[in-house]
């Protein structure tokens, strides 16, 4: 039945390759949902958990801490970049996924079981340090996993699949992936008071991955295994010790379509962080409980993955099939200036009351977010597929990893230095926006020429 379903509404996948989609979509399903999950768990316990006031913490600190916890994301990230392109050349593909889950389940573990013996037993049992300890070790965690398992995700199926394949079952893996996102960020609305379940929920998520992908290894047959027959061709490729750590971003500092999609793929970050630390801060104001924060942020997460399902769904394969991969890679950056202009046009002009105007900055960000997953995130990686092994994982790394940390760090800064001006955020966050989306106009007008030119050319950049 399932099968039935995907081929009437994906119509150009084929019968053999159904089950390698449907394998891929059920990953990403699990990846994408528990990131969901753990993004609203990560806020929620870094603003009301891990600096409780009774324990001498000022009143507000996990929000005044926030934007410097995404500024050091960034150095957490590139530590883990660093690893993870050594791990490449150590150990097979699938591999990584066995290591890297392993890795993030027990860090999820530990920070169940000490926000269970604090709800459970109260903050002072468990104590101020070891409190904040798990408070920012998740939220490293949890802002890593974002980047670094997604981006494995995203490597592995590019180097499986071509670029005709991919045209057709990306939508199919990304509406999935959606759905995923749907759930994990619904789960919240209908949780108990307490969150310790919903961790320990999360940690199983993650380590689940391993299993799917040990089945998907058994029972894809090899031929499907194959993606760029040129790619394919660096697959053996093997560095040295340093070159390990850094060739991807050399690849990355020294290969212009790279570094287009490196604009493509992270200018989008800066603009988003800054419209997150607008609707977070003036959702603090307003719902103060933990249970009541959480609620606010399941509901953003609802609404943005309903609304990147519905677009996965209807129109993904459409746009991508009738305008092709250039004219794709401009909707994204033009339809987000629009709605910042609309944004700081009502804010500037219409003066609204703080609740409007969280409502306002609310779905403005739900569309930003819905466009990227929906529409950005498939077409910037099939730009990876003509492209070698070490641009898949390492570049694509750091990249997606080091390249979102950065880019979300810059975008605190923003939010840093008018985190208690909010208005003044409004005005010199537009201002600033607006540059970076001229150029990521750029940028996409490149990389989609230079990516028409190396399908056309049979070639690969590496």
């Amino acid at each position: 039945m399932l099968s039935s379903v995907i081929h009437y509404l994906y119509a150009d996948i084929s019968k053999q390759e159904t089950r390698k989609f449907n394998l891929l979509s059920i990953t990403g399903f699990l990846i994408i949902g528990t990131y969901w999950l753990l993004r609203i768990l990560k806020d929620t316990v870094f603003f009301k958990m891990a600096f409780p006031e009774v324990l001498g913490w000022l009143p507000n600190q996990g929000r005044l801490l926030q934007p410097t916890a995404k500024f050091w994301s960034v150095f957490v990230v590139i530590a883990m970049v660093l690893i993870y392109s050594k791990l490449i050349d150590m150990f097979k593909k699938h591999q990584l996924f066995y290591i890297i889950c392993s890795f993030y389940g027990a860090i999820f573990g530990f920070t169940a079981g000490v926000i269970l013996l604090s709800e459970v037993y109260g903050p002072a049992y468990v104590g101020s340090f070891a409190l904040a300890t798990a408070g920012w070790l998740s939220y490293f965690a949890i802002e890593s996993f974002g980047s670094l398992v997604v981006a494995l995700f995203w490597s592995f199926t590019n180097s499986i699949t071509d670029t005709e394949n991919a045209k057709h079952g990306f939508p199919l893996i990304v509406t999935v992936m959606q759905f995923g996102a749907i759930i994990g960020s619904s789960i919240m609305l209908f949780s108990p008071p307490v969150i310790w379940p919903v961790i320990v929920a999360a940690t199983i998520t993650v380590l689940s991955i391993i299993p799917i992908i040990a089945y998907f290894m058994k029972v894809i047959p090899a031929e499907q295994m194959i993606g760029n027959k040129t790619a394919q061709l660096s697959e053996k490729k093997k560095d040295g010790f340093f070159e390990g750590f850094t060739s991807g971003l050399v690849i990355l500092c020294t290969r212009p379509y790279m570094m287009g999609i490196f604009v493509v793929s992270t200018f989008y970050e800066v603009i988003g962080q800054v419209l997150d630390y607008q609707m977070k801060a003036n959702s603090d104001l307003i719902y103060h409980s933990a249970s009541a924060f959480g609620w606010f942020q399941s509901i953003f997460g609802v609404t943005t993955n309903t609304a990147s399902f519905i677009i996965s769904l209807l129109g993904t394969s459409y746009i991508i099939k009738k305008l092709g991969i250039r004219l794709s890679l401009f909707i994204y950056p033009v339809i987000t200036a629009a709605i910042l202009g609309s944004i700081f046009t009502i804010f500037y002009f219409g003066a609204p009351q703080p609740v409007h105007l969280l409502w306002i900055i609310f779905s403005g960000y739900a569309l930003v977010k819905a466009l990227g997953y929906a529409v950005n995130n498939p077409v910037k990686e099939i730009l990876y597929i003509p492209t070698s092994k070490d641009v898949k994982f390492k570049a694509k790394g750091w990249s997606d990893m080091f390249g979102g940390r950065f880019s979300k760090g810059a975008g605190a800064q923003i939010s840093h230095a008018f985190k208690e001006n909010l208005p003044d955020l409004m005005i010199f966050g537009t201002m600033i926006s607006s540059g970076l989306i001229g150029v990521w106009l750029v940028a996409a007008l490149y990389v989609g020429y230079k990516n028409q030119q190396l399908i056309k050319d049979n070639k690969i950049v590496e």
